[in-house]
């Protein structure tokens, strides 16, 4: 039986209509306050990349002038995130890397990817030089971590399809980083929902930090998007049937449409309305 202050707990999440999935439209800086505490089983997300997309916006996350400012922003969202999670909640995060642009102020359209086109472009973090890689997701992550965030593992996303680079000074990226953080010590994590096949036939082991997903292009958004296989074991992993996962960063709509596939909820949050009519599509049609 549910004691009086969890009952009042309780009224309050079903009268504001969050015992049902969701897209919240909104900035994700300003609805997370208001979203239910010690609610979510998992965070699992992919925040806007610094510097590689204008979304136009004002002050939107991604187009800080600085590295640093970006940092910060997103571990306060994280932040507060982390008091919406359950005790033995994770988050699962994806973050991309990028060169300094040598002090472009902008970037011309990419026929193949028009999404690439940007009035912006950030200056060169201090310290750094034109062309370093600028190590954007271990940042981020020694960031979080240094919040309060236990950094659980690094997995490298292999993407065997990536698109091509014209460089011919490095080798091409064809990778990206998913970090495991938990909010505790002690969290949930369902390692035999997602073994992989060993090498002896019938056998199984515990699932390894590199996977191997192709990336899934989505034409109307001019974007690659979240592809549900790389999404489908984080969600085994991190939440049991009927919990509820949150995605701050939306966009597509991916997670709900695993979730949804997997007998999970969701609550999703997305500033831009076209990616949310694009959500709702793929989310209805699943």
């Amino acid at each position: 039986m549910l004691d009086t202050e969890e009952l009042i707990i309780s009224n309050k999440i079903e009268s504001k209509g969050w015992l049902k999935s969701q897209i919240l439209h909104g900035d994700t800086r300003d609805v997370v306050k208001d979203l239910p505490n010690n609610f979510y089983s998992s965070c699992i997300t992919s925040p806007p990349y610094w510097g590689k997309r204008d979304y136009g916006y004002n002050e939107q996350i991604g187009a800080e002038e600085n590295l640093t400012e970006y940092i910060e922003n997103l571990v306060k969202i994280f932040g507060t995130l982390k008091t919406k999670l359950k005790s033995d909640g994770t988050l699962w995060l994806n973050v991309g890397d990028s060169y300094t642009s040598g002090n472009r102020s902008w970037r011309s359209e990419d026929k193949k990817n028009p999404a690439r086109e940007m009035s912006y472009r950030p200056r060169t973090p201090i310290g750094l030089k034109p062309k370093d890689l600028i190590g954007i997701p271990w940042k981020l992550a020694f960031a979080l971590q240094a919040d309060g965030w236990y950094l659980r593992s690094d997995i490298i996303w292999y993407k065997p399809n990536c698109q091509p680079e014209s460089v011919k000074d490095r080798p091409t990226q064809s990778h990206e980083y998913i970090f495991l953080f938990s909010k505790s010590e002690d969290y949930y994590y369902d390692y035999e929902s997602i073994k992989e096949p060993a090498a002896e036939i019938g056998k199984t082991r515990n699932k390894r930090t590199v996977w191997q997903v192709n990336t899934e292009p989505l034409p109307e958004a001019h974007f690659a998007t979240f592809p549900e296989e790389l999404i489908k074991p984080i969600i085994k992993a991190s939440a049991r049937e009927n919990d509820f996962v949150i995605d701050p960063f939306f966009g597509a709509g991916t997670v709900g449409v695993v979730c949804n596939k997997l007998n999970r909820n969701f609550h999703g949050i997305e500033l831009k309305q076209d990616y949310i009519d694009i959500a709702n599509k793929r989310i209805d049609a699943k």
